[in-house]
């Protein structure tokens, strides 16, 4: 269960009015005094540094050649491929850094090399290699081969693959983004901007865009030989650069804006003129247009990653991001998007799980969250581990054991890999020994992430004796051990944060950056703030505190995969309010139901979006919490809201108000009548002149639950011998029970041999008695005894209760 979460507010220092004059210029429907104030506290504090940032025209992106050395070295060994006509592998990663990063340096290293003749690439597979090079695969290469190996997204650290490529007589460019090794590798070249002082613009480069500067100096240094501008490669460095949450700062922000723009005018073409098909379908199947950096962050990245993580294998990815098919594309771009569904499938299944082992933990001693199970698929695991650490605050690793009978054969090729941190793997000496000498290893894998600014990388890495294989960065990492290992590895990692944190506490954390009202939101607001964009780390999207706000409208539904055939998540849609304006204001919050909205006067956090698909402006709820002394408030207001008219025959009929005449069996129940009628109160004259809801059941009059379901199966034998249909509610109104409790009913007939099927609104019973499912039905209908049995029990409590137990729980759920 996620704790309560601590709210704050980033801390604002005034922009001059130079500053907010200057920002004006740029968002001329607006003062643009909230852009001004977000871009001052972000570091953006004179005249240049904001036209850099605003404008990307105005921005001189670094030369390719500021890798210096390494760079002239790379473009040399490349050049002598092209003159000799050698063989040249592109190495690839799984992830969608990695993906679109292949798919960069083989349309970009595809304007030199014969593609499939000349050029390969090689994507290892999520679920039986790990990031990085291995030597199965590098002999496979060589068997092809290939002379040259250019690296992506991955290699730094594989040092002894490096070697054993150039005993085969292979050379290696690494380009790469992640851990440098102690010394430089025996390569050709490496790129990694890693090298580069920390304030310098190529230092936050992810995978895709440092191979984009190979490509690019390539380009310069060959110029007449390429048939395509090297500006049709930006659409996929956009993708790459966001997906893999980068600091978009410097020439990341650069080639990200210029990105976003070609793939956004690439969309706007019929889908046979487009460039990327593939990219477009993907885009139409989850109803993005391409313009928004959220188009990738929450539509094309997920899906790319999703392939690898449900079938291993996502070596298609690059056929879908560069082929020039629509059909073929259309073809993969559905089988991308049925990973996806998967994938969240398999999501939703293991964050339940989860959630579960989490009760059993005492969160207050529990400074690193380490849980484990022998079904959890490892390509979800990062997902849930990130959600989780959002939740409890606190780093959070989770492992699975799942398949773990083969890690000794797959231990050679780096079983273990790190799970989706799109980091580099380590392998520690003194277990990897091990892993020669035995091949039975029972091996744990999974996924670890970080929150609160600890560094997850240097934590795991402490506990490097107790691993097999790990990798990452500070806020993801990978990583294998013996599951032996794991209630050491677990204390440990524990105690080293314990000691590390003093006496600071890890909770939750939500962090606003203005202030705003319900009247301010909308399309001036909307864009002010997308001067900001495209964000990521350094660099988030605004959040907005909207305080003493309430909901109205609300309502929820199951969202379903693109088939319709499965529910995947659920989202509540709703309407705010506040006393700055009589307009309501839409928003959605995905993951929640519409009851989890709290009634009353309450604070909020939210995200302001346009929403392409319904084309509106809306915002997306980040968190909500009861106003200062809204309880109080609530209560008071609730107290002369609710009339109690139970027990009283025909007090009812004069009362002009909601009236609830059945007894409820829960508190949702009467929630939902609450807030209806308090959302109706607001419509109308607001909360000073409510309309008063009237609980006016009558104390139930209960048959024998053995009575009632002797009543059921005679109603079901009379309907199949004369064959007449019977609606859900004929069939509620003569036995007296809910319909939750019908349901469980129903599935014990079918065990009796009923067959029940559904006639457009209507039930059609068909009795065929069957004796071998007995024991069966005895379990069955003694489950439907024990659901009217608790159902009269609730009744009997309602029909008792005080009203101030009824006031008192409904203010309490507006907490």
């Amino acid at each position: 269960m996620p704790e309560q979460q601590q709210w704050t507010i980033t801390a604002t220092e005034q922009p001059p009015e130079w500053f907010i004059q200057a920002v004006k210029q740029y968002t001329p429907a607006s003062s643009g005094l909230y852009a001004a104030q977000l871009l001052w506290q972000r570091g953006i504090k004179d005249r240049q540094q904001l036209t850099a940032f605003i404008n990307h025209k105005a921005y001189q992106p670094a030369s390719p050649f500021e890798f210096g050395q390494e760079m002239h070295l790379a473009i040399a060994r490349l050049r002598q491929a092209y003159n000799t006509k050698e063989k040249i592998a592109i190495w690839g990663d799984f992830d969608a850094d990695g993906i679109t990063s292949t798919s960069v340096l083989w349309d970009g290293l595809g304007q030199f090399f014969a593609q499939n003749t000349q050029l390969v690439y090689y994507i290892p597979n999520r679920l039986k290699e790990s990031h990085g090079l291995n030597n199965q695969g590098i002999d496979n290469l060589a068997k092809e081969g290939c002379k040259l190996i250019v690296t992506c997204d991955t290699g730094s650290t594989n040092i002894e693959e490096i070697i054993y490529a150039k005993q085969l007589g292979i050379d290696v460019i690494v380009t790469d983004h992640h851990t440098l090794p102690a010394e430089r590798p025996p390569v050709a070249a490496i790129i990694n901007p890693r090298y580069f002082p920390k304030e310098h613009q190529l230092f936050n480069l992810s995978g895709v865009a440092v191979g984009y500067k190979l490509v690019e100096a390539l380009y310069q240094s060959l110029p007449n030989v390429a048939k395509y501008p090297l500006e049709d490669l930006l659409d996929l460095v956009a993708v790459g650069l966001i997906a893999d949450l980068v600091q978009l700062s410097g020439d990341c922000r650069y080639l990200a804006q210029m990105g976003i723009q070609r793939l956004q005018e690439d969309f706007k073409q019929p889908a046979a003129a487009r460039r990327r098909p593939g990219v477009g379908r993907l885009l139409e199947l989850c109803q993005k247009s391409g313009d928004r950096p959220t188009d990738i962050s929450f539509g094309l990245g997920p899906r790319i990653n999703a392939v690898s993580r449900i079938q291993g294998d996502a070596s298609f990815c690059v056929e879908l991001l560069t082929s020039r098919d629509v059909k073929r594309c259309n073809e993969l771009a559905e089988v991308t998007e049925l990973a996806n569904a998967r994938r969240k499938s398999l999501q939703k299944d293991v964050q339940a799980q989860v959630a579960q082992k989490l009760t059993q933990l005492d969160l207050s001693t529990t400074s690193v969250i380490v849980l484990e199970d022998a079904q959890w698929p490892a390509g979800v695991l990062g997902l849930v581990a990130g959600q989780v650490a959002q939740e409890t605050g606190r780093p959070t690793i989770l492992l699975s054991t799942e398949g773990a009978g083969e890690a000794g054969e797959q231990g050679s090729r780096g079983a273990g890999g790190a799970g989706g941190a799109g980091g580099e793997i380590t392998s520690l000496s003194s277990n990897s020994e091990l892993r020669t000498q035995n091949s039975e290893l029972i091996l744990a894998r999974g996924s670890a992430r970080s929150v609160n600014s600890v560094d997850l990388y240097q934590l795991v890495k402490e506990q490097a004796h107790l691993l097999h294989r790990f990798g990452g960065h500070p806020f993801a990492a990978g990583l294998s051990l013996l599951v032996e290992n794991i209630p050491l590895f677990t204390a440990a990692i524990n105690q080293q944060l314990r000691q590390s944190l003093g006496s600071t506490t890890l909770t939750p954390t939500v962090q606003a950056d203005l202030t705003v009202t319900v009247a301010d939101l909308g399309k001036e607001l909307f864009l002010e703030l997308k001067l900001l964009e495209p964000c990521g780390m350094g660099n988030p999207v605004p959040k907005l505190l909207i305080q003493n706000c309430w909901f109205e409208n609300s309502w929820h539904r199951n969202q379903q995969d693109w088939q319709g055939k499965k529910v995947q998540y659920i989202k509540a849609e709703f309407d705010i309010r506040d006393d700055s304006t009589r307009n309501a204001f839409p928003g959605l919050w995905w993951g929640h139901y519409k009851d989890e909205l709290p009634i009353g006067r309450c604070d909020c956090i939210a995200e302001l979006d346009y929403n392409t698909f319904k084309k509106r402006y809306e915002i997306r709820l980040i968190a909500v919490r009861s106003s200062a002394n809204s309880a109080l408030n609530t209560q008071l207001s609730l107290t002369p809201f609710i009339l109690d008219l139970r027990n009283q025959e025909h007090s009812a009929t004069q009362h002009s108000g909601l009236i609830i005449e059945d007894c409820p069996t829960n508190w949702d129940d009467l929630r939902m009548w609450l807030r209806r009628c308090l959302a109706s109160s607001r419509s109308t004259s607001g909360l000073e002149n409510q309309q008063q809801l009237a609980i006016a059941w009558s104390k139930p009059n209960h048959q024998p639950p053995n009575q009632i379901w002797l009543t059921l199966v005679g109603i079901a034998k009379y309907l199949s011998r004369t064959n007449q249909l019977v609606t859900r509610g004929q069939l509620l109104e003569k036995i007296g029970i809910s319909d939750q409790t019908l349901l469980v009913g129903i599935k014990a007939l079918k065990y009796l041999g009923f067959t029940v099927q559904r006639q457009d609104r209507s039930l059609q019973f068909t009795w065929n008695p069957n004796d071998s499912v007995e024991n069966l039905a005895d379990e069955a209908v003694a489950r439907f005894l024990a659901a009217v049995r608790e159902e009269q029990f609730q009744q009997q409590y309602f029909a008792e209760v005080p009203l101030s137990t009824i006031v008192a729980i409904a203010s309490y759920d507006s907490k």
